[in-house]
């Protein structure tokens, strides 16, 4: 069975809670997801994989979280090219610009990012944001 790495980073449990539905929506695909914080993450088993799911709130000035998950993007970002790359997050202020500048950087990289854009949610995901992530987690599978 094909295995689908959910990668996120989470403060208060909002994003922790969105990788959740991300991975029962590739679940529900028929693929396994393996949910993992950034920090047990493997960038070796990311360039094997060919689809994987990122995730992380907005920080400070709508920016990602620097001391794990920037690093982590920025190493990402060098082997992007033809990887289909689900991004994820909460926020709790501004519009969402950190997700629209991750998700640039991402298709500058090369990546493929279903549905053009990341999934985002103001605070704890509500139903809607999660069916959003399950949809996500389908689009990784297919």
């Amino acid at each position: 069975m094909d295995e689908i790495m959910v990668v996120y980073w989470s403060q208060t449990g909002n994003t922790e809670a969105m990788a959740q539905a991300v991975a029962q929506g590739i679940e529900e695909a028929g693929k396994k997801a393996v949910v993992t914080e950034v920090s047990g993450a493997s960038i070796d088993a990311l360039k094997a994989a060919s689809a994987f799911a990122l995730g992380c709130p907005a920080m400070g000035a709508e920016v990602l979280e620097e001391s794990e998950m920037e690093p982590f993007v920025m190493e990402v970002e060098g082997f992007a090219a033809g990887k289909k790359i689900g991004l994820f997050g909460s926020y709790g202020w501004g519009d969402g610009q950190w997700m629209r500048d991750w998700t640039e950087r991402m298709v500058n990289a090369g990546a493929v990012v279903p549905g053009g854009e990341g999934v985002i949610a103001q605070e704890a995901p509500d139903d809607e944001a999660l069916e959003a992530c399950k949809a996500l987690g389908k689009a990784l599978a297919e």
